[in-house]
């Protein structure tokens, strides 16, 4: 079957529960916000560059949970090392435009908490 993946693979992914502490444009991207992530304890704060900005507000992310695939290769836009990546569940499927939701956990869970 085309796209599967072991389970071994699965494993070497490493998501975790975060917040968005701060969010900041970025001057010159019509799409991206500069966030602050929180990811607890163990991991500290982080900074990361997310194409949100047709999606959500600021104050609809201050203090969002959200979850962060956090051993990905750092990747520099605009400028910005990014140092993670938010997980989102996105409709293509919209005629007018797509929509993204971020993924979260469904109740306060502590920072920094394994998603498996």
């Amino acid at each position: 079957m085309e796209g599967i993946i072991s389970f071994n693979d699965w494993q070497k992914l490493d998501l975790r529960v975060a917040k968005i502490t701060k969010i900041e444009d970025i001057e010159g991207a019509d799409k991206l916000y500069k966030l602050e992530i929180d990811l607890g304890k163990e991991l500290g704060k982080r900074i990361l560059v997310a194409g949100l900005k047709p999606h959500y507000k600021k104050e609809k992310l201050k203090n969002k949970l959200c979850v962060v695939f956090t051993n990905i290769e750092p990747r520099t836009l605009k400028g910005i090392q990014s140092q993670g990546m938010l997980l989102a569940a996105v409709d293509e499927n919209k005629e007018e435009k797509e929509i993204v939701k971020l993924l979260q956990p469904d109740e306060d869970i502590e920072l920094g908490s394994r998603v498996r």
